[in-house]
């Protein structure tokens, strides 16, 4: 992952004069083609390159003054003056060029209040940094489609984060409105929404330093509350920082267990989850018990994470190369076909919730809902995360009526233009991050009767490994792989697991796995290969 561009900075400080430090020279992500940016309004006015947006004319100081901002921005800018009724001007990061003008940043200002804790309930002092614009600002669709008063505004949230102030601070680091502009730029690039308990796998400091702290969770930020805009709610989403211990521990078992487990923990956040990038112990150092209720959560409960964003490919055996309908082409993507709406909104569905139920699980329906429209962006994020994003799946208690019929009223009938295949032998190929993952879905996932999906970064390929009690999948034990478009579901028995389970035991040490790696099972038909990363850059590979 490489943060740093090699540009003009798209941002300054409002406010004030922005300091030259090494983190404000730089911002995430790279620059746009017109074909990657959202249509703008009709008749923009650029502004010039360089200018600061007029921090005087966005901050509400006086009656009547409401009315001259845009309604979204003016419901997130009240719920942060009520915590902060004192800080009526905080120093804002502000993106010069609009994203809807053009520019390559999402979010249009990310405001930094000093807040100063709560000494009785030992909650250090920290800076609280609010973003403004993955939630619908201006309720025109110049960004977001309006969808309704009772629905999500936007992606339906803003992100936040809470960063403990050093002695003699005096001005909170920009590097968090970095960090926070990545995040977002991968939501509107993916339009995966997020949610409390997700996961995301960085694999370097946050603040590019020596830290420990390389990886993120979301929760519920602990003081703002939800807003209702005249564009949909609007929830509040904190980044917290996590050092590579925690975050695999989150993988294995939940990420919600372990955000209460940091809370129980003063110098890993307290119960208000606030970032030091200086701690120095996991929490498992700090607490040895700690890692038991982990294992036995881990044994009782499985892992609740469903799906990754991955680098991924699958590959049909059965076919010879020179089929012109040869899966090679199709899902190593050098002819790359589209998901129908049908195909895109079920894998949407398994990656954003999931499901966690006391009954059978089940996969949701091929629904006739359509997806959000696509904004044509380039969907590669290796820009973002070093290999593979963890997004974990929001878990919901449902029936099993819930699952089939809550989605749509369709019945679970593939897409009438793209049939379903059952394949004879398949080769799956993942890149050493993913294939790493590979047992926790085994053991966390289908041992416990439950679904795991791959879903490139890159295209529409998915690989969905599901159990033989997952209802609503359409690989069978009798046909147990099956295509519907680049959509791959493998059904594994509960014996085959297990097998499974030893022979990539090397996975759980993937430091000592040359690469590349193949794992075979002729008498299933069925191969894996752990690739390098570079295996990836090319489709021919």
């Amino acid at each position: 992952r490489q943060l740093a561009g090699k540009r003009r900075r798209s941002w300054r400080l409002a406010g004030a004069e922005p300091r030259q430090t090494p983190e404000s020279q730089r911002w995430a992500g790279r620059i746009q083609t017109p074909a990657d940016r959202r249509q703008p309004l009709a008749k923009p006015v650029q502004p010039a390159v360089g200018a600061a947006e007029p921090m005087e004319e966005l901050r509400p100081s006086g009656p009547g003054i409401a009315a001259l901002l845009p309604p979204g921005l003016h419901a997130i800018y009240q719920e942060s003056r009520r915590l902060y009724s004192d800080q009526p001007n905080p120093l804002q990061v502000t993106a010069i060029v609009k994203y809807w003008l053009g520019g390559p940043d999402p979010l249009d200002y990310i405001s930094m209040y000093r807040n100063p804790g709560s000494p009785t309930q030992d909650i250090p002092e920290h800076w609280h940094y609010v973003s403004f614009g993955l939630s619908d600002l201006y309720g025109d669709n110049r960004v977001h489609e309006f969808t309704g008063l009772e629905g999500p505004s936007g992606f339906g949230f803003e992100l936040t984060f809470r960063l403990r102030r050093e002695t003699g601070e005096t001005a909170p680091p920009t590097w968090p409105a970095e960090l926070m502009q990545g995040l977002a730029r991968y939501v509107f690039q993916s339009e995966n929404t997020l949610c409390s308990g997700d996961h995301v796998s960085w694999h370097s400091p946050l603040d590019n330093s020596e830290s420990r702290i390389q990886h993120m969770l979301l929760t519920e930020d602990p003081q703002l509350q939800p807003v209702h805009t005249p564009f949909g709610t609007v929830a509040f989403l904190q980044i917290v920082g996590v050092c590579t211990e925690e975050l695999q521990a989150a993988q294995q078992w939940n990420g919600q267990g372990i955000l209460e487990l940091l809370r129980t923990v003063p110098v890993a956040g307290g119960s208000w989850l606030i970032t030091d990038m200086r701690r120095g112990e996991t929490i498992f150092e700090s607490d040895p018990h700690l890692q038991e209720r982990v294992d036995k959560g881990i044994e009782t409960d499985g892992s609740n994470l469903s799906g990754v964003s991955a680098k991924c490919a699958w590959v049909d055996l059965s076919r010879p190369p020179e089929d012109e309908e040869d899966s090679r082409s199709i899902y190593l993507e050098m002819h790359p076909r589209r998901l129908s709406d049908k195909d895109t909104e079920q894998i949407r569905e398994v990656l954003r919730r999931g499901l966690e139920m006391n009954t059978k699980p089940a996969l949701p329906p091929i629904s006739s809902q359509k997806p959000q429209q696509q904004n044509g962006m380039n969907h590669d994020r290796a820009s973002l995360v070093q290999s593979v994003g963890h997004f974990q799946s929001k878990q919901t208690e449902r029936t099993r009526k819930d699952s089939l019929e809550s989605e749509s009223s369709a019945a679970i009938v593939p897409h009438e233009l793209i049939r379903t295949r059952q394949l004879e032998s398949v080769h799956l190929k993942f890149n050493q991050e993913s294939g790493t993952l590979i047992p926790l879905s085994l053991r966390g996932r289908l041992l416990h009767g439950r679904h795991f999906t791959y879903k490139s970064i890159t295209g529409d390929t998915a690989i969905t490994f599901v159990s033989t009690g997952v209802e609503g999948a359409f690989a069978t034990e009798e046909h147990p792989y099956a295509a519907h478009g680049p959509w791959l579901q493998i059904l594994l028995n509960e014996e085959f697991v297990e097998k499974m389970l030893e022979d990539l035991e090397d996975l759980t040490s993937p430091d000592e796995v040359k690469l590349p790696k193949e794992y075979s099972w002729p008498e299933k038909k069925l191969k894996i290969t752990i690739l390098p990363e570079s295996a990836f850059d090319s489709p021919l590979q």
